[in-house]
Order: structure tokens, then C-alpha cells, then sequence
């Protein structure tokens, strides 16, 4: 929710009582540059060839609206995004896109309790990008764990569990709606690393 005064934080409030975002890529140009490299190109070649999928189709209803074979051709998503993505959403490039685009510059105007969970070792975005606590409002609870990847956070003995995701959620509107702040990042955190089953 992108506040920037007061009757807009009026009215986030009188639309949304809480939120939460899991795995989120924050800052789009540290994710992008993550996935293009190393073992992620696994990762990102599974969304590629995807994207490319959605974008033939888009090409069938609407012929020429962008370079075909570049679109065909791009090995990355920075080369996708820069044949498809951005002009067509009005961006000068992928790194005009993925810099306006990107949520944590606007992070510190959220005027609802929101709760923001995100594994450091998230393979689509490095722990270093993860937003600061000078940078996200006093609304914003920020929880994250050592372990998790990306939106898994298996939690528990061999072979695991997925509980630990949906009750740190459930926890956290619930204690939202009774009126308290939310459980503390930190013990969340210790929480869920002295549960996991994953190595550290």
C-alpha cells in the first residue's frame, strides 16, 4: 500500500486491516542480477520459458506489438524484460524497469501493520537486499530467518513440515486484529531456527 500522506494512510486503513508478504523480491535489480547467474539460471529458465509461453500468445492477438525473435532469442530475464516487460509497461529499459519497480523504495510509507517474511538464504534474492529497519515504516514487522529458501520454510524433524509459514501468518492477523503489535521479528525468528530441520 503506497501512502504518502495522511489521508491516504486514512484510507489504506479503512480498506485493509493487515497484510503480509512472503518471499517478495523487493529490490527487482538485485533479484534479477541473482537469478542470472549461478545455479539460479535453473530457476530462471523455468520462468522464462514460461514468460515466453504467455508471450507467443500475446503475439497471436496482438502481431507486432513486440520484437518476436529477440523475445525468442533472450537467454535471461534482464533480456526478456528489456524485449518485452518494459516497453510495454512504459519503461525506458529493464533497469529503468526494475529500479521504479522495485516495492522497497516505497516500504517505509506502508501505513498498515504488515508483515514482511523473507528467508535469508532465498535463492531469488540475496539476504544483503533485504530491506533495513530504516528502511520499512513503523507499521512494517520485518521476520527473517536464517532458513526457508523461497517460500518453502520447511520447519520440524526429517522429512519436514509446512506449518511454520501459515501459523507465523495466522499469528500475525490475529494478533493484529485483537489490537496488539505482532509477535517480535527476533523471537520469530529463533522460533523458526530452532525448529528447522535444515542445516544452518
Amino acid at each position: 500500500m503506497r501512502c504518502s500522506n495522511g489521508s491516504r494512510d486514512a484510507r489504506a486503513e479503512e480498506v485493509l486491516a493487515a497484510a503480509a508478504a512472503v518471499s517478495a523480491p523487493f529490490d527487482l535489480m538485485a533479484a534479477g542480477d541473482a537469478l542470472g547467474r549461478g545455479f539460479n539460471l535453473v530457476y530462471a529458465r523455468a520462468f522464462l520459458a514460461t514468460m515466453k509461453e504467455k508471450g507467443e500468445r500475446k503475439l497471436e492477438r496482438f502481431p507486432g506489438l513486440f520484437d518476436a525473435e529477440a523475445m525468442r532469442c533472450a537467454r535471461t530475464l534482464r533480456e526478456f524484460d528489456e524485449v518485452v516487460t518494459a516497453p510495454l509497461h512504459g519503461f525506458r529499459d529493464t533497469d529503468d524497469y526494475w529500479t521504479r519497480a522495485s516495492a522497497k523504495p516505497v516500504l517505509g510509507r506502508i501505513a498498515v501493520p504488515t508483515l514482511l517474511v523473507n528467508a535469508r538464504n532465498d535463492p531469488f534474492l540475496p539476504a544483503a537486499a533485504l530491506p533495513r529497519p530504516d528502511e520499512v515504516s513503523s507499521h512494517v514487522h520485518c521476520d527473517f530467518p536464517g532458513e526457508g529458501g523461497h517460500a518453502a520454510f520447511v520447519s520440524g524433524p526429517f522429512p519436514g513440515n509446512l506449518e511454520w509459514l501459515p501459523r507465523r501468518v495466522t499469528a500475525f492477523f490475529e494478533d493484529v486484529l485483537a489490537g496488539r503489535a505482532g509477535r517480535s521479528p527476533t523471537h520469530a525468528s529463533e522460533t523458526m531456527s530452532m525448529h528447522s530441520g535444515i542445516p544452518k
